[in-house]
């Protein structure tokens, strides 16, 4: 069945595609209209989905041909970038083509909804540097990112040239990306990859997973040093899905420790002074965009995670 849709402002109406015959109604918007289970979920329970014309609840299952009436919420204003300075963050090197910085816990990469923190671009701007205009309003110049709870060397583009090349390096995986992370247990075998696709948890919004279909994602992993409760990996990633590490490792039944959204032990959190998961971004080489040569920026280990390595060797 081909659906049509009827749109008016944020009101929108189509027939149920055959394909989703006896989803939940939740699951049906969600798949239906781009929206995250959740919001979908919020949104039956407004009563701002009818199926043909009755108002029904998330559980209930849809049918092929029903006709479905939404009424979305008006779009959220996208997020601006505000300049503010951020404390522990330090430029490691500057050039007119970009400028590389060690990002500490608790810093985003940039403005995004939801999010009311500080970020690395706000932090740039606040000290004056100029990016590239290239991207998404709120995200200029970020050719890629670090979660908010890892730490370490993350490259920003500041002209345009840089942005374009940047950008294509990191698509065609010729920047190599070298983080360490501790994880729970031993890895076997101690040197390894793991190739397992990802994508959004099937159930929890905030979450990713190794799923069916999902991105093809692939890990290199060796280990440098092995603990009665933990390892210290050198990982390399050759391709860059969000949580990829941690969900990697998760998969695999060793957690970063700390990383209790992935199943991290929280005792041995609390016995390390962790709360948040033990990974950092140590090193990333590229070549230079304007230059072609092959330059190579490393950040030491902060403070939290220091502490909580000496402890496990004590």
């Amino acid at each position: 069945m081909t659906s049509v849709f009827a749109t008016g402002g944020d009101h929108r109406s189509l027939p149920v595609p055959d394909g989703l015959e006896g989803l939940r109604l939740d699951q049906a918007v969600s798949r239906l209209f781009g929206l995250s289970r959740t919001a979908a979920a919020a949104l039956v329970d407004a009563g701002d989905a009818l199926v043909d014309g009755v108002v029904r609840p998330n559980s209930h299952k849809v049918k092929a041909g029903s006709w479905l009436e939404v009424t979305l919420p008006a779009p959220a204003a996208p997020p601006t970038v505000v300049p503010q300075a951020v404390p522990g963050l330090t430029v490691v090197h500057a050039d007119d083509d970009i400028v590389v910085v060690d990002k500490p816990v608790g810093v985003a990469a940039h403005p995004s909804p939801g999010w009311t923190g500080p970020t690395v671009i706000g932090a740039l701007a606040a000290i004056g540097h100029r990016i590239s205009t290239s991207g998404a309003a709120e995200r200029q110049g970020v050719v890629h990112r670090l979660d908010v709870g890892t730490t370490g060397v993350m490259v920003v583009a500041k002209s345009e040239p840089a942005y374009t090349a940047l950008k294509r390096a990191f698509k065609y995986r010729e920047v190599e990306k070298r983080y360490h992370a501790v994880v729970q247990g031993h890895p076997d075998p101690l040197r390894g990859t793991i190739d397992a696709p990802i994508d959004r948890h099937p159930h929890h919004d905030y979450r990713w997973a190794v799923v069916s279909g999902g991105k093809p994602s692939v890990t290199h992993y060796d280990t440098l040093e092995a603990f009665p409760a933990a390892s210290l990996l050198d990982v390399k990633l050759e391709t860059g899905r969000t949580h990829q590490i941690r969900v990697h490792f998760s998969t695999l039944r060793h957690p970063c420790v700390g990383d209790l959204t992935y199943g991290a032990d929280p005792t041995l959190a609390a016995r390390l002074g962790l709360t948040r998961q033990w990974l950092h971004a140590r090193s990333l080489s590229f070549l230079h965009p304007r230059t072609a040569e092959e330059v190579t920026f490393v950040s030491d280990y902060p403070d939290d995670l220091a502490r909580a390595l000496e402890t496990l060797r004590d």
